[in-house]
């Protein structure tokens, strides 16, 4: 009876994929997995539960994913350099409330990047946040809206004796001042949080900042934005066993029971990419940002943050509201086959959530396809067309994007003696994953 709706979930799910293929991705909180990567999910480890660490389950037939996590769990703490991890959130999001169950308590003061200075909700009221405490309260900002006013924050701390202090944005520009404030957190007991969400790849690659190691007390993430992983969350930290343990509790069975295998094994491959590529790779997100960023603002674009030099992440953030406002633009794009996604700016009030001035764009996915700093140039010229000409350029967007079909940074096309790890991943093609 329902053989026909499984039939046309199939058509779209195909729809999808040729549909998504031939567009620019700007949208700043997603990436592509690699073929290899891919392939693997949907293997047996789709169906199987593994509640517990590796080695002290719940359930008996888990000794294959032990390996996997103990595998995954051993480069990860290579990679970040850090003595503990926990892979088992299935979000940056259960992240986030894993830590924060232990650490806010009703009544705690934590202050947070507002929502228009680009903090993420989970750090806020309707989020997890608030649901441990309604004292939450914003870093102060410079004039410029992108980065914190460390000497007032010091001076908003002294007053209100804040528990926590929660750094890392959702529009995230330039990297937070972990180190400026980490000894005055550590002198009055305040518990400095990073959510490394949107750069944690750059963080793995070296190029942005080293937030453990500048003083951050804990650092939890998202493994498919700039780290081009499936979608999971991780903690990662140097705390004391005490506190790890509590952590762990959060974690499990805190935030989450089983922990979704099917992505934990890609995530794993993700992780050797990264520590084979991942170097590159950030450098080349950053570069082909700042290229886009410049030449968006030299075609007369209001692109944030110019005296800065638009940006040091993945990003870069437009006022658009002399084009219609950030909904408006989003959706004209969309229709030409430029995805990103509207944005609230600094200072701007909640009101505008809506339709905010700002849009925001990140070029993570697009460089992993290969594009580097003349198709960023290429792409500022698309924005100009569309935006400022007033011309339609979906055929354009497809046909500029059928040159870069092929996702880079991966193991997808190197012999197996040739890489440096062994795990048994099948060589897919790209065809092969079409169909459903």
């Amino acid at each position: 009876m329902y053989e026909n709706n499984v039939t046309r979930i199939e058509e779209l799910t195909k729809q999808q994929n040729a549909w998504r293929i031939n567009t620019l991705n700007l949208i700043a909180s997603e990436n592509v997995l690699s073929l290899r990567a891919r392939g693997i999910m949907g293997s047996d480890f789709a169906h199987r539960y593994a509640e517990g660490h590796p080695g002290e389950r719940y359930y008996q037939g888990t000794d294959i994913i032990d390996e996997i996590e103990t595998r995954l769990k051993k480069h990860l703490k290579s990679l970040f350099h850090c003595r503990q991890v926990d892979v088992r959130p299935i979000s940056g999001t259960m992240s986030n409330d894993a830590v924060f169950s232990l650490y806010i308590k009703p009544g705690d003061v934590v202050m947070v990047n507002s929502t228009p200075g680009g903090g993420h909700i989970s750090h806020h009221k309707a989020g997890s946040v608030g649901k441990y405490t309604a004292n939450i309260i914003n870093f102060p900002l410079t004039a410029d809206g992108y980065h914190t006013d460390v000497a007032h924050t010091i001076d908003y701390a002294k007053a209100l004796n804040p528990k926590v202090m929660i750094m890392g944005k959702s529009l995230f520009l330039f990297p937070e001042p972990v180190k400026e404030l980490a000894d005055f957190c550590k002198e009055h007991g305040i518990v400095l949080i990073y959510d490394a969400a949107h750069v944690l790849g750059l963080i793995a690659g070296r190029q942005f900042q080293d937030p453990i190691k500048e003083g951050a007390f804990i650092m939890t993430g998202s493994t498919h934005k700039t780290f081009f992983g499936s979608q999971r969350g991780l903690i990662l930290s140097n705390v004391g066993e005490k506190d790890w343990r509590a952590i762990d509790k959060g974690a499990f069975p805190g935030s989450s029971s089983n922990h979704h295998l099917d992505t934990l094994v890609a995530l794993t491959i993700a992780t050797y990419e990264m520590m084979e590529f991942g170097q590159e790779y950030a450098r080349q997100i950053i570069a082909n940002a700042k290229t886009l960023g410049q030449k968006l603002y030299d075609l007369g674009f209001n692109v944030q943050a110019p005296d800065f030099g638009f940006t040091e992440s993945h990003q870069i953030a437009l006022d658009v509201t002399q084009y219609g406002g950030g909904d408006e633009v989003a959706r004209h794009l969309k229709d030409n086959h430029i995805i990103l996604n509207m944005n609230l700016l600094p200072f701007e009030p909640l009101v505008n959530v809506t339709n905010p001035a700002g849009i925001r764009i990140g070029v993570q996915e697009m460089t992993r396809f290969g594009m580097k700093e003349t198709e960023m140039e290429t792409i500022a010229f698309l924005f100009k067309k569309c935006l400022v000409d007033g011309k339609h350029v979906g055929d354009e967007v497809k046909e500029f994007r059928q040159q870069y079909q092929k996702i880079q940074y991966s193991f997808d096309d190197v012999e197996r003696s040739e890489s440096k790890y062994q795990d048994p991943v099948p060589i897919l093609t790209a065809d092969m994953l079409v169909d459903v």
